[in-house]
């Protein structure tokens, strides 16, 4: 039997990437592109295989003035013979990185022994093992499958397999500040954050402190559950914004049903001819910049296969086609299930403030960049559509740059990318390297407030109908929050872009929204 092996991380992401330690942050440089090529399987046993890849990415980098360091989290899906896809459960030993490459596995559940049927490894963080900057490639990497201990059988049930690939940067394990003391909506009372003895309840948690993950949380706030992840302990946040060509790939390893729940055209059974074809939007043509369609015409139960046509001309995965977009139209549903399909869990809110300022004192009133002062001049952007779009006209030298300052949503990382850039301010990024944290989609956060969020991890697998199936994610509205202001704010409410601004936290939209995206984390193994 035929086996396909597919790379599909090929589109180019020009982003910024963080280099040194320099005021208030790490500095940002050029520009980035992550690349998975020659997927194939090897050295099967009759049980086991090696999954092996080739992956490269631009201006990665590890050290440089403070431990920290970005990575590529790695998972893998297959197509089984009755055409379902299904994630696949790696081996807990026997990877093989590459040279100069490290292999850190992603557990279900990180810090319990591993297993490979109660605990396996779900994904991998592939990332250097030693500092240093630029073009990172690793060649013939190799992750271990047991493919019989998940229960298939035979080999040849295994008709197609996928290498996914989402970058993402470490947040150091430390104390750091909630609220900034400023003037933000509903913002937290700031806190000073200290710690006795690291995750030791009882040192250095309750009321007004944050130094241990149990029980810590700001002051005159509500106790949550005490697994409620708090920012101290590590974790890996995504370095972007969920991609339309990523909310794409997901789309695409579902079933019929499943996508039919994850987009708002009516795509169900019976269906064969689809007015609304932009399907995010359920519109006829683009809308606040959201490309993602279907086929006019479809078949009656069969899978879809979707595309981005951000140019609007009804060929989709052009060059100008908006890929790279940040993905709008985001439900608090449809977060939850593009990240337990790939392995990764939603933000908590304060985990949104560790990943903006890091352990640096506040600023009153600060963006994601650390200051106060944010660029409202108009802008223009060159390139539209394509995997380099860039500000043309309106970039600021001079104050943080913010696609909710644009009035545009934009590619993600745009504003890294530009000649001018030079510092963390410029580039409109977080202390640790993520971007786009202030502006361009509202960030879907697990909310303080009434959470019970226990920072468990999606296991690769949603429901038949295409939701998340995973314990405290669910079931209570409160949690859903949004951090970070959006390309849409007005200029008049620009502060809801403020890293304590918690004017949307609680009890948000859970709808989908021209101004709603979000991305991942995980807790650092």
């Amino acid at each position: 039997m035929e086996r396909k092996y597919i790379p599909t991380m090929r589109t180019k992401l020009f982003t910024g990437i963080f280099l040194a330690l320099c005021v208030g942050g790490i500095k940002p440089a050029a520009a980035n592109n992550i690349q998975v090529s020659n997927t194939t399987l090897t050295g099967n046993t009759g049980s086991e295989v090696m999954v092996q890849f080739d992956i490269s990415w631009e201006n990665s980098w590890r050290g440089g003035g403070v431990a920290n360091w970005d990575a590529a989290w790695v998972f893998v899906k297959f197509k089984y013979s009755n055409g379902l896809w299904r994630h696949v459960q790696l081996a807990t030993s026997g990877h093989v990185p590459a040279g100069g490459s490290l292999i850190d596995q992603g557990l279900l559940t990180p810090g319990a022994a591993a297993d490979p049927v109660t605990n396996p490894t779900i994904g991998v963080f592939i990332r250097r093992d030693a500092d240093g900057t630029g073009t990172f490639s690793a060649t013939g990497v190799q992750l271990k499958w047991d493919y019989v201990a998940q229960g298939i059988l035979t080999y040849n049930d295994i008709t197609e397999v996928r290498v996914f690939a989402i970058e993402m940067v470490y947040v150091n394990q430390g104390p750091f500040a909630a609220g900034s003391g400023g003037t933000e909506t509903n913002a937290f009372t700031l806190t000073t954050i200290f710690t006795a003895t690291a995750n030791t309840p009882g040192n250095g948690n309750g009321p007004g402190t944050l130094g241990g993950e149990a029980g810590g949380h700001p002051t005159g706030t509500q106790a949550p559950v005490a697994t409620y992840p708090n920012g101290y302990n590590a974790y890996y946040c995504g370095k972007y914004e969920i991609s339309q060509q990523q909310y794409v790939d997901f789309l695409n390893t579902l079933t019929r049903p499943q996508q039919n729940a994850r987009t708002a055209t009516d795509l169900s059974d019976g269906i064969t001819s689809v007015t609304n074809v932009y399907v995010m939007s359920n519109g006829i043509g683009v809308f606040n910049r959201n490309g993602i369609r279907c086929d006019a015409i479809i078949d009656a139960t069969a899978t879809l296969q979707f595309s981005c046509d951000g140019n609007g001309n009804g060929t989709g995965g052009e060059a100008s086609d908006g890929q790279c977009l940040a993905c709008n139209y985001l439900g608090w549903s449809d977060i939850l299930a593009y990240l337990d399909w790939s392995g990764l869990r939603p933000m908590s809110e304060l985990e949104f403030e560790k990943a903006c300022r890091g352990p640096l004192p506040p600023t009153p009133n600060e963006y994601a960049w650390g200051m106060a002062t944010i660029n409202t001049g108009a802008m223009t952007l060159g390139n539209v559509g394509a995997a380099d779009e860039s500000v043309l006209t309106g970039y600021s030298s001079s104050a943080g740059n913010a696609s909710g300052a644009s009035g545009s949503l934009t590619r993600v990382g745009i504003f890294a990318a530009n000649p001018s850039n030079s510092n963390r301010m410029t580039a409109g990024a977080g202390y640790y390297g993520a971007m786009d944290l202030s502006g361009n989609v509202y960030e879907r956060i697990q909310s303080l407030d009434g959470s019970y969020y226990s920072g468990l991890h999606g296991n690769g697998a949603l429901t038949t109908l295409g939701e998340a199936d995973v314990n405290s994610w669910i079931g209570n509205l409160d949690a859903c929050g949004s951090r970070g202001g959006a390309f849409s704010v007005p200029i008049a409410n620009i502060t809801y872009l403020r890293v304590s601004d918690r004017f949307a936290a609680v009890g948000g939209n859970p709808n989908r929204l021209p101004s709603t995206g979000g991305r991942g984390v995980r807790t650092a193994p």
